[in-house]
């Protein structure tokens, strides 16, 4: 059993104290999350501090230094109320969106990471949903083939992409063997929930991966026993919603 770590929402107006801070303890155990940057923010929850020029040399120094870049959409605002194929949550700013619309969204947020000096090797959906509109649109506008979400138990492969499942919505203990992704939204995690992290950091540190470092080379179709976690989450999501 391994653990992967991903944070979300990094953008030129989060809340620069709590990701520096967060930066510093991961920095501090040696690990080398998968950072998630919306290109071309225009969601006012995700607008904490003034914008700041310095986010893009930021963001490259994250990448120097070993830390991966993943696409977090484009302007994370979110248009329909569908889930799509990882209906984590009913909203989304892909599920349910035309084709040409999407192709638009990832073309204009894939180019301004590379026109910032950024190399996104994987895709994050705001808000964990997208459909197959997304993945074709990923297809023709960018040369990313690796997804970051969906329910499993170990990265697998399905419509000509890598999927790395994303299960964890803090630090936990999981008794299970299987790859498990960790995230986090920095603005969002208070002291108490830093402390915690650190904690659980101190006992595992020694069982986290870099994404780097997953062999992707003989990833397989999703197994039977991902198929049936994947299938208990989403039953246990439906009786804890009525």
């Amino acid at each position: 059993m391994k653990y992967l770590f991903r944070l979300d929402d990094a953008c030129e107006t989060m809340k620069w104290e709590r990701w520096l801070k967060m930066e510093a303890l991961l920095d501090k155990y040696s690990i080398k999350p998968l950072v998630a940057v919306i290109p071309n923010n225009e969601d006012p929850e995700q607008k904490f501090d003034p914008p700041r020029d310095t986010f893009w040399q930021w963001a490259k120094n994250l990448e120097q230094k070993g830390w991966l870049i993943g696409l977090h959409g484009n302007n994370h605002v979110f248009q329909t109320n569908k889930g799509g194929i990882n209906p984590i949550h009913n909203r989304s700013e892909f599920a349910g969106v035309p084709l040409a619309e999407q192709q638009d969204k990832i073309k204009k947020g894939f180019t301004k990471l590379k026109n910032k000096g950024l190399n996104p090797k994987i895709f994050v959906a705001p808000a964990h949903t997208f459909d197959l509109n997304t993945l074709k649109a990923l297809k023709t506008e960018s040369d990313i083939t690796i997804i970051s979400d969906t329910m499993g138990l170990k990265p697998y492969k399905k419509h000509n992409f890598i999927f790395i499942p994303q299960q964890l919505g803090h630090a936990r203990p999981v008794s299970i063997p299987g790859i498990f992704t960790i995230c986090y939204h920095p603005q969002g995690t208070n002291d108490k929930a830093f402390y915690n992290l650190e904690q659980f950091l101190i006992k595992n540190k020694d069982k986290f991966l870099s994404f780097q470092e997953l062999n992707l080379n003989k990833v397989k179709a999703k197994s039977i026993m991902s198929r049936l976690f994947s299938f208990s989450y989403f039953q246990f999501r439906k009786m804890t919603k009525k």
